[in-house]
């Protein structure tokens, strides 16, 4: 199937998640754009940006499981990557311009391990000027590009872990666990002056996103296959929405409180933990993203509108 045959189809409701193997040298929005195109999708959405540079998995949702996109894009992320020493450039990554170089200094791992723990836990970090952040309204990778002076201040974010995989000469292989809102080049970066001669990010590939940590990722061409195979080949290649949900616990509902919390009105619940749950109505469907209070007044946070189950 071509794209222009793609975009010709008429737009259906499809709900769910593709775990997309995202090819390098695409962008996220363009990514997104094909796989709404193969399913032919009324809605659909992503849970964070990919740069071009990077590959790996970039969960997409369609229809009704856009709704759960914010909730996934603040998840707990896995990626592995290549650091280049001695090697800065003016994007924090290969696809830059070389500003400059530095002789890399001796060091054995056990020092290396030393600075690499400076950066596990809640830190202080700059982005990179090249980043889609937006000041009134322009990205500020647009505002570089323009020749535009970029300073944007530190945030907050964390690391949960940093392995070395290898180490190649002047090339580090690293896997990095990371929170929500982590830019892997600025680590490169920082890693970089930390040791005293520069780096930047040479490969990035994304293994996992909270909570698909051993996710079957398809890639576009898999996918294209599957269309042309028909729509229950290519609806298999889809997780239901509530995957997105399955670390938060489940509650089912009885027939008055399913018709009550699909009105959208309180529900008062009994022996229930407080906290976000998935609810679920009498029939077995997916009814909300909802959240029990300490007095165990159960409310929507995102309700969902899915079909019925076919039985």
């Amino acid at each position: 199937m071509t794209a222009k045959q793609a975009r010709r189809r008429p737009r259906r409701a499809v709900h769910g998640i593709v775990l997309l193997d995202k090819p390098l040298g695409l962008s996220s929005n363009k990514a997104l754009q094909i796989v709404r195109g193969i399913y032919g999708a009324a809605k659909a959405g992503h849970t964070g940006s990919l740069d071009p540079l990077a590959t790996g998995l970039l969960p997409i949702c369609l229809g009704e499981a856009t709704k759960i996109a914010g909730l996934l894009l603040g998840s707990r992320k896995a990626y592995e990557a290549e650091c280049q020493l001695g090697v800065v450039t003016n994007t924090d990554d290969g696809e830059g311009e070389i500003i400059a170089r530095h002789p890399v200094p001796t060091f054995d791992d056990a020092v290396l391990r030393e600075h690499l723990d400076a950066f596990v836990g809640r830190i202080a970090q700059v982005p990179p000027a090249y980043s889609a952040l937006k000041r009134d309204g322009v990205p500020m990778y647009v505002r570089a590009r323009r020749g535009e002076s970029v300073e944007l201040e530190a945030r907050d974010v964390e690391i949960h872990r940093i392995d070395l995989l290898r180490r190649e000469h002047d090339r580090l292989q690293l896997y990095v666990e990371c929170g929500s809102g982590t830019y892997i080049r600025s680590l490169a970066r920082d890693l970089g002056e930390r040791i005293g001669c520069g780096a930047h990010l040479s490969a990035l590939r994304r293994t996992w996103v909270e909570p698909f940590r051993e996710p079957c990722m398809w890639t576009l061409d898999a996918l294209r296959e599957k269309a042309e195979q028909g729509p229950e080949a290519l609806n298999a290649c889809l997780l239901p929405l509530d995957a997105g949900l399955a670390h938060l616990p489940r509650l089912d509902l009885d027939i008055a409180q399913s018709e009550a919390l699909g009105h959208g009105q309180t529900v008062q619940m009994t022996s229930t933990e407080p906290g976000l749950c998935r609810a679920y109505a009498a029939d077995g469907r997916l009814l909300a993203l909802a959240e029990t209070g300490p007095n165990g007044a159960l409310q929507v946070k995102r309700g969902f509108n899915l079909p019925p189950i076919a039985e």
